[in-house]
């Protein structure tokens, strides 16, 4: 076990893999500035981006000593020193219920399409994988572009979000007045909030993970996109006290045809209590000239829906899987979180890479902190899980009984999924609220 996931060398099994295709798999040095900068322009070129100005380049070089970088080399292109795959990842904090635990969140998975199906995305998730159990991460996690990629590696879609389209004309107010009061504030001054806000709510949101580096920096208008950043609007909730309990960040669109008919594009809201929750979202559906509010990444159960008089005005746009999870170590991830208990509970997991193949005990107490064993379970409560529906189950955001009647899920016992649901079933939806 490494100390410093960071400074895990090149995954040998992945390396001879790649490299009996002519391929090179290479850690990226931070001091290397021109090798930084290559791998910088490939990530932004197999996200279809434009490639990256200076001003952020000098944004993601924070970044460079804050996670692992990788990229797979092929030296007989043109340009050598440009990979053509890429992967990073780094150690953050994931909530979970009753806590929270550590995971290695990967991030920036590239493959140039001159060098598909030639085996270079599996050889990186796998290495990926092997780092984090290296490092005593008893999970992985990552955001996806694609959602039909990441099950075979063992990730399973553990958190939801919905896009809200919302008619702030006619979707009408009832909520019940805050105490204290929304003002407007400077990007200065959000950032300032912002740095502690994120952390503290993320602390109490089941399945939303730590922010790190520059990514902090664009929920908010980057820097190094001024143009974006001058479109961007803060308004903050501060209680009765004069503290500070709520931040939202919102940017104006301009309807061509309709100047009193505004979009209003929430780009981050985040509250600590249920009054500035209110409050924010009051403002903002009330807000002049405005004729329509969107806002991304939002909760499948989005408390706003009972607080305006008509909830039709309200409309999905979009319903997706966000935070995908695959577990490593069942017997510390699942350790690390607390159940509705008492109870008893045997997961009989099959993982193809072998990482967490194996049968596993639960004892749950009075208090909901479980003890966790490997090996076969006595009689008792008993699910076959495959290992990505793990994941999906390990925030309490899937039912069991859903997925035994799927038939991706088999009970020892009829009623073994129900009990499942009774210790696992998280009692809010969990939300991851970024990308990463």
């Amino acid at each position: 076990m490494h100390d410093d996931a960071l400074s895990i060398p090149v995954d040998e099994a992945a390396a001879a893999a790649l490299a009996s295709s002519g391929l090179r798999m290479a850690v990226l040095d931070p001091a290397d500035d021109a090798a930084f900068r290559s791998w910088a322009e490939a990530d932004a070129r197999g996200f279809h981006d434009a490639a990256p100005t200076e001003e952020f380049l000098a944004e993601l070089r924070g970044d460079s000593v804050l996670q692992r970088a990788v990229g797979v080399y092929d030296d007989g292109i043109a340009d050598p020193e440009l990979p053509v795959a890429t992967v990073a990842a780094w150690p953050a904090a994931l909530t979970v219920p009753g806590g929270e635990v550590h995971g290695w969140a990967i991030s920036a998975v590239t493959v140039a399409p001159t060098h598909r199906r030639r085996g270079i995305a599996r050889q990186m998730l796998e290495s990926e994988l092997r780092v984090a159990v290296a490092a005593g991460l008893p999970l992985a996690i990552l955001t996806v572009s694609e959602a039909t990629i990441y099950a075979r590696y063992g990730f399973g879609p553990a958190t939801w979000s919905t896009d809200l389209e919302i008619d702030a004309r006619r979707v009408g107010w009832i909520g019940a007045d805050a105490p204290g009061r929304v003002q407007q504030i400077r990007r200065d001054a959000a950032v300032a909030l912002a740095r502690t806000l994120l952390e503290e709510v993320r602390r109490t949101t089941v399945g939303d993970v730590e922010v790190v580096g520059h990514r902090f920096e664009r929920l908010l208008g980057a820097p190094s996109d001024p143009a974006e950043q001058r479109k961007r609007r803060f308004i903050r909730y501060d209680d009765e006290s004069g503290t500070p309990r709520g931040l939202a960040v919102y940017r104006l669109v301009e309807d061509a045809t309709d100047f009193a008919g505004h979009t209003v594009e929430v780009n981050q809201l985040v509250a600590a209590t249920d009054d500035a929750y209110r409050a924010l979202w009051h403002h903002l559906l009330e807000l002049d000239l405005v004729g329509t509010v969107k806002a991304w990444l939002r909760s499948v159960d989005e408390p706003l829906r009972w607080l305006v008089r008509d909830p039709r005005r309200i409309r999905t746009t979009e319903l997706r899987e966000h935070l995908w999870v695959r577990v490593l170590d069942p017997v510390v991830a699942l350790a690390a979180r607390s159940y509705a208990g008492p109870g008893r509970l045997g997961l009989r997991i099959s993982d193809p890479l072998g990482h967490a193949d194996g049968t596993f005990a639960l004892e749950v107490d009075e208090a909901g902190h479980a003890v966790v064993r490997a090996g076969e379970p006595a009689e008792g409560p008993l699910l076959d899980v495959p290992i990505d529906l793990l994941g999906s189950l390990y925030l309490g955001g899937a039912s069991a009984v859903v997925l035994a009647a799927s038939g991706r899920l088999r009970e020892r016992d009829p009623g073994d999924a129900a009990l499942a649901d009774r210790l696992l079933r998280s009692a809010t939806p969990p939300t991851l609220t970024t990308w990463f």
